[in-house]
């Protein structure tokens, strides 16, 4: 990339791919490689979590020739097959984040899938059954997770622009529209924390189906979420948000 070119990143989430979606996407995926330089896609690649699923995902990417980097959702995890789903995308020039992050056309991009807990005032606390517990300390580990890989960014490249790739919710704002009696299962704020202390740019994420396009943490960084179900009703022909840093 030339020095003093913006990087067109594209970005999309639950995209829900289905074992009958063969050759649905391959018109989608040329349009994307026109229009940006690198693709996100924010979770729930997969329909029911079949491996079939991914194997289809992985041909229709065939048409995309930029660069693919996404997370899993919780889709992907229905039947117990996300490892094999990581492993078979990987294999098929798609790059899946969990806690790791690589650095394309010299932006670090860090992806956890994220999970729930709720918002600001309202996050469930590290109280009370066991269950409860668990659930508060998955929501705190991938938070950590997240951290950890945007220290590294900082630590190995020198003043690098980051990008956050998330499934689930680091705000509220990009929520509202879902029923606020789930919102602790579409994010937590737990996730926003290392957002702006690592001074990210910006972060993607998808899983509420409906919400608002954008938002902001209290520390500023922007919030995307970029669901396929809302840039479909937000008018976009192809379904991708494209953001040049």
């Amino acid at each position: 990339m030339e020095e003093n070119r913006k990087v067109r990143i594209a970005a999309v989430g639950d995209v829900h791919v289905r074992e009958s979606d063969k050759g649905k996407w391959t018109d989608y995926f040329k349009e994307v490689s026109q229009k940006a330089d690198v693709l996100l896609i924010c979770g729930d690649l997969t329909d029911t979590g079949d491996e079939g699923e991914a194997e289809v995902l992985a041909e229709e990417l065939k048409a995309c020739s930029v660069p693919v980097i996404g997370v899993l959702g919780n889709h992907d995890f229905e039947k117990g097959r996300h490892k094999l789903i990581r492993q078979i995308l990987q294999n098929n020039n798609m790059t899946i984040l969990d806690g790791e992050a690589i650095v394309i056309h010299g932006i670090g991009f860090a992806g956890v899938k994220g999970f729930g807990g709720g918002f600001d005032g309202h996050m469930l606390s590290m109280f009370g059954e066991g269950a409860m517990k668990a659930f508060v300390q998955e929501a705190v580990d991938e938070a950590l997770h997240l951290d950890r890989a945007l220290a590294r960014l900082d630590q190995e490249h020198e003043n690098i622009k980051k990008i956050a790739v998330l499934h689930y919710a680091p705000i509220k704002e990009t929520v509202i529209g879902e029923p606020e009696q789930i919102f602790p299962f579409l994010g937590s704020s737990r996730l926003a924390e290392p957002l702006s202390r690592r001074n990210v740019i910006a972060a993607f994420h998808g899983h509420a189906h409906v919400g608002q396009l954008e938002g902001e943490t209290s520390g500023g960084v922007k919030v995307y979420n970029v669901a396929k179900q809302i840039l479909g009703k937000a008018g976009y022909e192809y379904p991708f948000f494209i953001l040049e840093v």
